[in-house]
């Protein structure tokens, strides 16, 4: 029990007749080897990756809810965009390059089963797996659709 959050990447999928035979995408959905026959592959839209995740960064969490939740946190999915990861990306390489801006650019906070508030050892290993998750995705030149969950 506590805090876990969620990133996710959504990419959409050009299967349609419209696109041209080099934009169109197959997918093709196996279990055990075999096609499966539950899943009707020209029905899927988008696939979503999980891209990133956090247990108990309510540092990170607090900035996912006050930059694309508008501050309700409610355990809801929020769309987030290619510039927020970019702003996010950016506050955590500055804390990362001085710690002592933690506080103010990207403050920790409490709730039920958060962890902890202090800007120890925990913290700095979240800003640091924040990083590789953030570049990861931007080096995706395509991907500008991305959604941001949360529960505890």
């Amino acid at each position: 029990m506590g805090l876990d959050s969620y990133l996710y990447k959504k990419s959409y999928v050009r299967s349609d007749e419209y696109y041209s035979p080099e934009q169109r995408m197959v997918v093709e959905v196996k279990t055990g080897g075999e096609v499966s026959k539950t899943i009707q592959p020209n029905r899927i839209r988008y696939i979503v990756e999980e891209v990133g995740y956090w247990r108990k960064q309510n540092q990170i969490h607090n900035w996912f809810v006050q930059n694309t939740q508008g501050g309700v946190d409610n355990c809801q999915t929020s769309y987030v965009s290619r510039d927020n990861l970019e702003e996010l990306l950016d506050l955590c390489k500055q804390v990362k390059s001085d710690n002592e801006l933690a506080d103010s650019l990207l403050p920790t906070t409490s709730g039920f089963f958060f962890g902890g508030t202090e800007y120890d050892e925990w913290y700095f290993i979240g800003i640091d797996n924040t990083i590789t998750f953030l570049e990861d995705c931007l080096s995706d030149e395509l991907a500008d659709e991305f959604e941001y969950s949360a529960s505890w």
